[in-house]
């Protein structure tokens, strides 16, 4: 049996340890790296190519969703976590293993297993599953996407709107185009709706973006912005601004 060729990302550095004593014990695995941080674990699995990576949810800078959606192709995932259960079900239902901390040598081995099972396994857009498992509810408060081998991270109130491109989504932000692999759909549910609005099926607008409401032809519309960008408008989305604004919209 090869080994598993291996990434610890951790802020904590005795956890990084007891994941490397762990590997030890289990065998089958060759650790290639340990980060303490998630700009350091992008730049790592990104020059090593490992099959696997452990990797901690709750770190500064960068958590481990956001570093999981900046890895491009996804490895397979052992999450190693203090969330809830709300997370741990959002893991099972994407095929993702999850060690919740505190963990023994028994359910590492198991988490070990069962990752090896899954490697070659489709698996779910990183920023789908990063939406997926967080907290219902939770609304997001910055995006993080790569370009080349610089990370950005935009704040939601600096996003003018999102359209949807094919498996990839355009953010526009201060003048740029920003690309990242996630569906409208997805961003939509993590967008809080007194902000955002979907108002066509390719495009979700900040409401605070929007300097008026126009016709366009007979039958549909267009919302024009601040700085002069035009968004088509459906009948499902004018009917939502009206919900949201009132009938004079």
């Amino acid at each position: 049996m090869n080994n598993l060729r291996a990434v610890i990302v951790d802020d904590e550095d005795l956890a990084r340890q007891l994941l490397r004593e762990y590997a030890g014990e289990a065998g089958g695995v060759e650790i290639l790296a340990e980060s303490a941080n998630g700009f350091d674990a992008v730049k790592a699995v990104g020059e090593l190519k490992p099959d696997l990576v452990f990797l901690d949810v709750q770190m500064p800078k960068l958590d481990g969703f956001e570093v999981l959606e900046l890895i491009d192709p996804p490895p397979a995932v052992i999450f190693v976590t203090a969330y809830d259960q709300y997370a741990m079900r959002a893991f099972d239902a994407h095929a993702v293993d999850y060690l919740l901390k505190p963990f023994h040598l028994d359910r590492f081995k198991k988490a070990l297993e069962r990752a090896r099972a899954r490697l070659g396994e489709a698996r779910p857009a990183p920023a789908d599953l990063a939406a997926a498992a967080r907290a219902p509810g939770q609304k997001l408060e910055r995006v993080v996407v790569k370009d080349g081998s610089k990370v950005h991270i935009i704040p939601i109130d600096k996003i003018d709107y999102v359209e949807a491109q094919d498996d990839y989504i355009a953010l526009r932000s201060c003048g740029k185009n920003y690309l990242k692999q996630q569906t409208i759909s997805s961003i939509e549910g993590q967008l809080d709706p007194r902000h955002f609005a979907r108002i066509h099926r390719s495009y979700i607008v900040n409401l605070d973006r929007i300097a008026r409401i126009e016709p366009y032809t007979k039958d549909s519309r267009v919302a024009v912005l601040r700085d002069g960008a035009q968004l088509p408008v459906s009948r499902s989305g004018h009917a939502k601004l009206r919900e949201i604004w009132g009938e004079e919209v």
